[in-house]
């Protein structure tokens, strides 16, 4: 639970149980935890040390988001009328807005979510309405960053897990297709305005400079300046490498 992700079900929504209940106060609330660590004692001692340490990192960790000043980055209110319509009100463009706002308090990671694109029926009808979504709120994120000089610092991914399928099916939509696709990257360190690889002319398979998933993550890793083949011990004393092989396309960084 260190690791996991905190989930934000509606970015026009402040984060759900993230206030202090009416009539406590943060020294209240810190004298319950307390009382909690008191309760947990007993149970530690007999056996449950490692299950009681996780569980109070766990409320350590939430009680410190609830007593933040930092909490208000949450709240998109706080941002002009303008600057919400720049991004779109839809829930992903909100979301790259609370993204921005998220990255400025220090936030080193957010990932937004795009949902529906599974199109295996009715493709280009819905192509259409997730593109507009998506193309204004990844837009305004790119430009929002580069107006408060954070984009060099701050690499954007746009990706799927993989594409969709060349041909149309008999429903009108594409189904899962992983032998190519796209992704684009911006900020970072990224040179823009190129693309590497190619497709054939049908879109079916790559014929030029292909990209593997480890070479894609190993970009990720250089443009972070992260060692991508840095070993972790696992909770089984098992070492385990960041990214497991591949390379850094380094045409995106003006290197050959």
């Amino acid at each position: 639970m260190q690791f996991a992700p905190f989930v934000v079900d509606n970015p026009n929504q402040m984060p759900n149980n993230a206030e202090l209940p009416t009539g406590v106060n943060g020294q209240r609330f810190n004298r319950r935890l307390d009382l909690m660590k008191d309760l947990e004692g007993d149970f530690a001692k007999a056996g449950a040390q490692r299950q009681v340490e996780g569980h109070q990192a766990l409320y350590t960790s939430a009680a410190q988001l609830v007593l933040s000043p930092q909490l208000k980055a949450f709240d998109l209110n706080q941002e002009k009328d303008g600057v919400r319509d720049l991004y779109g009100r839809s829930s992903f463009g909100q979301g790259c807005l609370l993204a921005r706002r998220l990255v400025e308090t220090g936030v080193t990671f957010v990932e937004v979510e795009s949902d529906g694109w599974d199109t295996h029926q009715n493709n280009f009808d819905r192509t259409k309405s997730l593109s507009t979504d998506v193309d204004k709120g990844f837009a305004a994120l790119l430009a929002d960053l580069r107006e408060r000089g954070m984009l060099e610092k701050t690499l954007v991914i746009w990706m799927g897990e993989f594409g969709r399928t060349p041909r149309i099916n008999g429903n009108n939509g594409r189904d899962h297709f992983p032998r190519a696709f796209t992704v684009a990257l911006a900020g970072g360190g990224v040179k823009g305005g190129q693309v590497v690889g190619k497709t054939s002319a049908d879109g079916s398979d790559v014929t030029d400079r292909p990209v593997g998933v480890a070479d894609l993550f190993c970009t990720f890793c250089h443009a972070l300046k992260i060692n991508p083949h840095k070993e972790n011990i696992g909770p089984f004393d098992r070492p385990i490498k960041i990214v497991d092989g591949g390379k850094p396309v380094k045409e995106l960084f003006g290197t050959s």
